[in-house]
């Protein structure tokens, strides 16, 4: 098979055979689910800048994690929508890696984020007397450039190592070019791929176990200190979320590397999307609702708003 340059175009093929008016339900849909991400995302985000009571290392995670889904959304929905309204289905090689380090950086930033707050909930429960010693701002600092430079330095090595080999194929059997499509376009692949491509599943499993294990702690910790109230407070939400991401990202792998041959084109393209589409959607919504703080500032800001508008129609 011929080598294909860098400046080919390559087909999205999982909607090669839906027609126009079902891409155009399709955009109608996906439209003010972008619109609902950002506005919740946003939402969290500005109050948890402006309201001082909120600036704890805790909710300045949940801030980083609302911006990098806010991230995440925007790398995938315009180019989605674009080609649900426009009838298109190509994507150039350059815009192809540069939706693949977008996606990449989102999916590892959501997961090393979830870990770092199960680590700020660790010492918040198992060390009270040490947390302020241990979380300092400059702690925390640290750990936010560790959530954001692990992913995009990990980024840059896997699609540079991708880039190595010559590519073949043109065809991407998904709704957004992602890094394991973007592996299976190449030609070829050699040991040093094999092993990378092993190193990072062996950090993500260990990444995983820390998770587990630290919540393992806060739960015996909970139970032995009757703590239950401030378990489903502060960590039930931070679990839910956790677990969401997990198994849309397993629904994704699943599907990238097993295929789905007996179920439709449509379940096969939601599931391979889930992980870019449902934690940015239902995670602020749900620190929104269980996180008191947070939605006591929603009611209250949402009154005030309610009270202006009445007295300008009364008046």
């Amino acid at each position: 098979m011929d080598n294909i340059s860098s400046s080919d175009i390559f087909t999205f093929t999982a909607l090669s055979e839906t027609d126009w008016t079902s891409k155009f339900i399709l955009f109608i849909f996906a439209l003010p689910g972008y619109f609902l991400t950002v506005i919740v995302n946003s939402t969290l985000v500005t109050i948890i800048v402006l309201e001082k009571t909120l600036h704890q290392p805790m909710y300045f995670f949940l801030c980083n994690l609302c911006i990098n889904e806010l991230y995440g959304a925007t790398g995938f929905y315009p180019k989605l929508l674009s080609d649900l309204l426009l009838g298109n289905n190509t994507i150039s090689f350059q815009e192809c890696v540069f939706q693949n380090f977008v996606i990449f950086t989102y999916a590892l930033s959501e997961f090393t984020n979830l870990t770092v707050m199960a680590f700020d909930r660790y010492i918040a429960i198992c060390s009270p007397l040490s947390y302020h010693n241990i979380m300092t701002p400059l702690t925390v600092w640290k750990f936010v450039v560790f959530i954001w430079m692990f992913p995009c330095c990990s980024a840059l090595i896997m699609i540079l190592m991708t880039l190595r080999f010559p590519i073949c194929k043109t065809q991407i059997n998904k709704l957004v070019c992602d890094h394991m499509s973007m592996e299976r376009l190449a030609c070829s692949t050699d040991m040093t791929q094999f092993v990378l491509n092993g190193l990072f599943t062996c950090i993500f499993c260990g990444l995983v176990f820390f998770f587990f294990y630290s919540y393992a702690k806060i739960i015996i910790v909970c139970k032995q200190s009757k703590q239950g109230q401030k378990f489903k407070s502060t960590c039930l939400p931070h679990l839910i979320g956790f677990l969401n991401y997990i198994v849309c990202s397993l629904f994704d792998s699943f599907h990238t590397r097993f295929g789905l041959t007996y179920a439709s084109q449509a379940l096969q393209n939601f599931m391979s999307i889930t992980y870019l589409i449902i934690p940015p959607f239902v995670n602020p919504i749900m620190y929104g609702i269980i996180l008191s703080p947070i939605r006591v500032k929603i009611l209250y800001i949402s009154q005030r708003l309610t009270y202006k508008i009445t007295n300008r129609v009364t008046y």
